[in-house]
């Protein structure tokens, strides 16, 4: 089979040698809706359920198909336009994050994204330890991370913010863009050939969807007015999609993310300062806490690094190391955090028990 129709939405050599096998049906995941996803086959737009051994065979939330993914399916005869997802191809990259409202379960936001825009408003919004932490996991995804700064025109000091992006980005190309004007927004796809995925991350009401939408040249996505009090809209994206723009490249837009917890990431390439620092440290294994010889808090105290963002650094490992641990380790990491030890602890509750035999 040609494929033709799929090579429009970024099928790429791996992913074609999969296909066929049993007779299955190719398709690309392009929304999620709970447990139902629209999907994209050669033959056209199809919706999907994941198969039942799919299901029960699936370890954790990162083995069910995400917005971005590559799926074999079953088209039952007679089923029209629905199948059943069998499989879900190996992923070039994944961006992930700690599911909602739970304490380790991680979820895909976006699969076989080739760059991640992490956008940040300039007003509001502007917060350099929440890029840190989008960049540590862009870069940990496989993706290549662009930082677009959004609402340029409501900015008072664009330079000097500017100025502070491009201390923290380590390597990420910088854009700046205005959502309300016509012509502020063509450069971000720039360099970007068709075929290929990108994915808009960031917290709500930062101007994703209204950006997506000047690219898409037409109103897909849903937003909400701005406030005047800080400038922000109200971001009303409720589900994860990916969408065809006119100049053939695909994007995935998601909903607004606050706070993004690191289960994966590389922070050796979002503070890559951090990193040539330590490399002339005394010692090798560093914690960059109280170690003599350590040449990061040598280059904070000679002002040639911010304290902040050394504390950014070291609040990222402690939750990445956190997040490694198993769930035994972890509860004896919070019985130490809390009590310094087992034995202060069970020193503690041996002085209860005396309290309450008087």
């Amino acid at each position: 089979m040609a494929y033709e129709h799929l090579r429009r939405y970024g099928l790429q050599p791996s992913f074609e040698e999969a296909a066929g096998q049993g007779g299955l049906c190719l398709a690309r995941i392009t929304e999620q809706h709970r447990d139902r996803y629209k999907v994209m086959s050669e033959d056209g737009e199809l919706w999907g359920e994941v198969s039942g051994k799919l299901a029960y065979l699936a370890g954790d939330e990162t083995a069910f198909p995400a917005v971005g993914d590559w799926v074999l399916m079953d088209l039952p005869e007679g089923s029209g336009s629905s199948g059943v997802i069998r499989r879900v191809l190996p992923r070039k990259s994944a961006f992930e994050r700690r599911a909602a409202g739970t304490a380790h379960a991680v979820q895909v936001v976006a699969a076989n994204v080739d760059v991640v825009f992490l956008c940040m408003a300039l007003v509001g919004d502007f917060n350099l330890r929440r890029l840190e932490r989008y960049l540590s996991v862009a870069w940990g995804s496989g993706a290549v991370p662009v930082i677009v700064l959004t609402k340029a025109d409501l900015c008072d000091d664009l330079p000097a913010h500017l100025e502070e992006v491009t201390s923290v980005c380590a390597g990420a190309r910088v854009l700046s863009c205005s959502s309300l004007e016509e012509e502020g927004f063509r450069h971000v796809l720039e360099g970007i050939p068709p075929g290929s995925t990108v994915a808009f991350l960031g917290s709500s009401g930062v101007g994703k969807s209204t950006l997506i939408n000047r690219l898409l040249g037409e109103d897909v996505l849903a937003t909400g007015e701005v406030r005047e009090d800080d400038g922000r809209g109200r971001h009303t994206t409720t589900h994860r999609q990916l969408i065809l723009l006119p100049g053939g490249v695909l994007v995935i837009d998601t909903p607004g993310m606050r706070e993004l917890q690191l289960d994966s990431g590389d922070l050796s390439r979002s503070f890559d300062d951090i990193g040539e620092l330590a490399a002339r440290c005394r010692f090798p294994d560093c914690t960059h806490e109280t170690e003599p010889g350590c040449a990061v808090r040598e280059a904070v105290a000679r002002g040639e690094l911010s304290p902040r963002r050394l504390d950014s650094f070291r609040k990222l490992r402690r939750e990445m190391d956190y997040a490694a641990l198993d769930s035994r380790q972890r509860e004896r990491e919070k019985i130490r955090h809390m009590f310094g030890s087992m034995g202060e602890m069970k020193q503690l509750v041996r002085e209860a028990k005396r309290k309450n035999r008087r």
